[in-house]
Parts: C-alpha cells; structure tokens; sequence
C-alpha cells in the first residue's frame, strides 16, 4: 500500500539558540523525538546507569513482596515463577529464578503455560500448582488482568505477587502484591517490559539481602550478579517493542553492552547457530544492536512457544552446561525457519479468505483459519494489518474453540475495544496495538465480528486511513556520510518512540537494478543524486508484488527519476565496512 510522508518541521529557533552545543541534525532529532529539556536530553544521550536506574522501592508494594519471598525462602516454601510464552515472559521467568536461587531458594520452580492454554492464569493451572503444594506464586508478564483466577489463588490458601506490565484493567485483582508500572501512581517510568518489571523486583531483592550479607549464596557480588541480567532484559525490551526511552533506554543500552560479552552459555550457542558470532561467541559483524537483538534473537526464542513449548528457551536461557545449550539452541533455530515456512503458508491462505469474503473496503479484517497453530496467529495478523493497513483479528478454531490474536494500527485501540465486550471473551489481554483472545463460545463469533467493525468504523470515519512515514530531514545523498552516520550512534538503540532516523532525498536518477533475494522480493538500486557519485541502496521487499499496488520490480528502470525515503546503517562483509541506505519507500518524481 503506498505510504503518505510527513516531513517534519524543524524545531524552532529558541530551542536552537537554547542547545548551541548540539548540530542542527542532532538538534533536529532530538526535537522530534519530543526530547526538550536538558535533563530529557542529557538522559537521552549519555544515559548513566548510577542516576538514570530508579529505585525499586518506589513500587508501593515492593517492600510487601520483598518481604513475602524472604520468608518463603527461609522457610523453605515451594515458590513458583509463572512467566508467558514469549520472549519477555521467558526472560523475566529466567531473571527472577536466577536470582531467588543466588538468594539461598531451595525449592524454587517455573511454570510456563503452554500457547494452546492461553495467556495468563487459568484455573487448571492453579488447581495443578495447588496440588503440588506451592506456597508462594509469582507471576511475570501476566497476572494483571487474571482478578477471578487470583481469587482462586488466594481461596485455595496460597500467596500471589503479580508483576506485570500489561494495560490495566477496570478492576485489579487482589493479590497480596502487585508490581506494575501503570497501576502504580508512585513509578515514574510506564514503559517497562515485563522482563524489565521482574528485573524491578530482583533489584528490590539484592539490595535488602545486601543489608545483611556480603556476597549472594554462591560467593558473587550483588552488584555484579544484577548487571550481568541485564542481556535478558535488554532482549525483551526490544523484544516487546515498549517504548526506548528513559530507564528502558538506559536499561537496554547497558544491557547491549552485557551482550557483547554475555557469560550467559545459551545465548552464545544461539547467537552462534544464529550466524551472527564466531565459534567462540563472539559477534562476527561489529557489535551486537537493536536489530541483532529483534531480528535474530528474539524469533528464535520466540519460535519455542509457537512452535512447541517455551520450556526449551527458558531450558537455554538457564543451561549450564554447552552441549545442552548447543542442542536448544539448535532446536530453536529449527523451530525458527519452521515457523518461517508456516507463517508464510497461513498469510496466503488468509489473503484467499479475505478475498473471497471480500473485506478490502471492510473497517476491519477478520480470518479464521482451521486448526491453524496458535503460535503464529499474531505474526498472520501484523502481516495482514501491514498489507491492508486496518486493523487485523486472526483467528483458529480447535477442538470447537475459537482462539484469536488482534494487530491494529495506530489510529485504533484495540484493547481498549475488546475492554468494552468483556461478556464475549473466555478471556482476553494485550496492548492498544495487540491482543490475544478466546471466545466464550463459537456463537459469539459473529456478534464479536459486527461489534468491534462498528467501533473502527465509527471511531476511524474522520480520518485518513493511510499507512504514514514520519521523516526526519531532507537531505542531498552527498551530505550522507561517515560523520552522519558516526552522530546518529548516539541515538542507538532504535525501537519504538526512538524509530531509527529517517531521511528523505528527492529526483534521483537510477542507473542500475539488480533483484537479490529468493525470488528476487529485494532490490538493489544504484542511484545517483546531484554529484557523479553513485550509491547504492537496498530495498527490502521491493521487489515483492504484494507490497505495492503495481509491482514496482517491473515498473521501475535504469533512468527513472525518483524520490527516496531511506534509513543510514552499515554494511559489513569479509573484513568490508561501507554505509548502507535501506529503502523505506519510493515514488517516482513528479515533475514540477
């Protein structure tokens, strides 16, 4: 679908004059990243882990469940961690089961459901974790919107301390602690993952047991254990796509670093199966970044929950020992291209169906497959919200029940619609632009259909439906260069309110077209701007008939004059550094 482009206006004079010590390009950035005040700025830019960190303490109930863990851990009670299947709910499963095991627990335990159980709590779970005799629950990535099935927690006699990050509902249950960001007035940052909320708790933990004790039970420094945690929470930060600004920012930025030189045994033998670290785990191709992180690492500890179960990245995350490490890893990878094939399989199946039902021109699309898995529902509905720019409910009927997962754009927000038809769901959760839900019952499918398109229709009518491109600055090609490229470092890491930096360079000739790719979906376009120089770009999916309303790998040739939105990176090869410009989108020039 064509992309409408926004230039941003330039920040105004005063904020220039104000910030002399900042190029105008960095200014500009700054500007539009709605970064204003010197205290927004410094953090931004040089974020310190010592002064941008906040205290976990300030989480009203924290001391509460501080206090509950201590005691169950010196009282030898069953305590068990109860994550989420995806990449945030493992690694905040992980980070909490480290650290109650460096604090001396004895009989600490995971439970991680299964995606065919759904999201959350559910009744089978606790009637199976009460039989097992656990005193203590501690949910990560979850929790929040489970009131009924805390309830239960609490009837059949055991503790609950609910951490979560999710959108909050109407009534919170009543468990004896919750951690979470947006239903706590007193936290300053609302943006924290899950992973990042567990890793909150963990910090509140070490810093009482520091009161007391030198070292945690194995000899290790507090300090030292917290930091080297912070791979796993820098890998569901971006993995989550909150937001990567303030102590998220700062939380990711030093846990890149961690990254570079993770001690972590199954993230090596990952990254290593993933192509991106030599034999001895160690990146190949410059440091490891955002788009290491959310392309590489993240599907493949997510592919564990599509595909089978999440037990095995969670199983790799706290390996000790390398072949076991090696042997997930592999099996990871795996999961990974399998979920690929599949994921590719069920979006045709589900741009048959939409033509068929002819939904083009409905408010919002809906798909409901035949025992299509669970696990790449969402990754079905993101494509095809993508493709159609509305929003996309994907759903499969198993065994009588019908199981969904939502995609919107940002123009809708679909959780706060699913909020307001509580009595159709079996149970429902997620984020303004996602969700994941199972009807009540399969009649209910055509009212839920009728019901959320009246609420798109009626709150999207005044506006332009159309997928936009904020760019940051025009430039000339020639201005693009490695003193460019080595200011923008200091915006890294990219993600969501921190996009990478985007630029747009009009009436460029092209003077080569080259397909690269399976099937030639990318293309490589040399192009030239007002100097003799040519450049090279590369646009992803360029080449692909399903991205643009005609097929731009026909329509396009050597000589063609066109407009250029593009991102600046690094190309490195055998040894080999050059800048790379990464199509966003393209238009042929229109004369004037």
């Amino acid at each position: 679908m064509p992309k409408k482009w926004n230039l941003l206006p330039p920040p105004p004079s005063d904020f220039i004059n104000s910030h002399p010590e900042l190029p105008p390009i960095i200014a500009r950035l700054l500007w539009n990243r709605n970064l204003y005040t010197q205290e927004q700025i410094d953090e931004f830019l040089n974020p310190d882990y010592s002064r941008d960190i906040h205290d976990p303490f300030i989480f009203k109930d924290m001391n509460k469940a501080v206090e509950m863990i201590f005691k169950a851990i010196s009282e030898e009670k069953n305590i068990v961690v109860h994550g989420d299947y995806d990449a945030d709910g493992v690694c905040a499963s992980a980070i909490i089961i480290s650290c109650l095991k460096k604090l001396g627990g004895q009989n600490v335990n995971v439970f991680i459901p299964h995606r065919e159980e759904g999201y959350g709590l559910n009744p089978n779970t606790i009637e199976t974790l009460f039989k097992q005799k656990t005193d203590l629950i501690i949910t990560c990535d979850c929790g929040v919107s489970n009131f009924e099935e805390v309830a239960l927690v609490k009837k059949k006699g055991m503790k609950i301390i609910v951490t979560d990050h999710h959108t909050v509902p109407k009534k919170l249950p009543k468990a004896d602690a919750i951690i979470h960001p947006l239903a706590d007035e007193n936290y300053p940052d609302k943006g924290l993952c899950g992973s990042a909320v567990a890793f909150k708790l963990v910090q509140a933990l070490l810093k009482k047991h520091s009161e007391n004790h030198d070292t945690l039970s194995d000899g290790q420094n507090h300090e030292s254990f917290e930091k080297w945690m912070l791979d796993l929470v820098a890998i569901a930060t971006i993995g989550d796509m909150v937001p990567l600004l303030g102590e998220s920012r700062t939380l990711t930025r030093y846990g890149l670093t961690v990254l570079n030189k993770t001690r972590n045994i199954g993230l090596k033998k990952l990254l290593i199966v993933a192509g991106i670290a030599d034999e001895n785990g160690q990146p190949k191709r410059g440091a490891y970044d955002a788009y290491s992180v959310g392309f590489q690492i993240v599907p493949r500890l997510n592919a564990a929950g599509r595909m089978d179960h999440a037990n095995s990245a969670f199983a790799l995350l706290m390996a000790k020992d390398e072949k076991e490490a090696e042997t997930l890893a592999l099996q990871l990878n795996k999961n990974n291209i399998d979920r690929q094939k599949l994921t590719d399989q069920y979006v045709n199946e589900a741009r048959e169906q939409i033509k068929k039902t002819d939904q083009q021109k409905n408010s919002a699309i809906f798909v409901v497959g035949k025992d299509w898995p669970a696990g790449i529902l969402g990754l079905i509905s993101g494509k095809i919200k993508d493709e159609f720019y509305k929003p996309a409910i994907v759903m499969s009927e198993i065994n009588g029940e019908i199981n969904g997962s939502g995609r919107s754009i940002k123009e809708f927000n679909l959780i706060a619609a699913l909020q307001s038809m509580p009595e159709l769901f079996e149970k429902f959760g997620g984020h303004p632009q996602a969700c994941g839900l199972t009807l009540k019952d399969k009649d209910k499918l055509e009212e839920f259909k009728t019901r959320l398109t009246e609420k798109v229709s009626l709150q999207t009518a005044a506006i332009e439906l159309i997928p936009q491109i904020n760019v940051d600055a025009e430039t000339d090609l020639d201005d693009v260069n490695w003193k460019l490229y080595d200011l923008l470092q200091k915006f890294e890491p990219f993600g969501q309110a921190n996009e990478e930096p985007v630029y747009m360079a009009g009436a460029l000739t092209i003077v080569g077209i080259e397909p690269v790719g399976q099937d030639g979906k990318h293309l490589k376009l040399m192009v030239k701007h007002n100097s003799h120089v040519t450049r090279k770009t590369i646009g992803f999916g360029l080449g692909d008939a399903n991205r643009y309303t005609e097929n731009w790998k026909e329509n396009l040739k050597s000589g063609d004059k066109i407009d250029m939105v593009f991102t600046v990176g690094v190309n490195e090869w055998n040894g080999n550094r050059e800048l790379q410009l990464t199509i966003e989108d393209i238009k042929k020039t229109v004369p004037n």
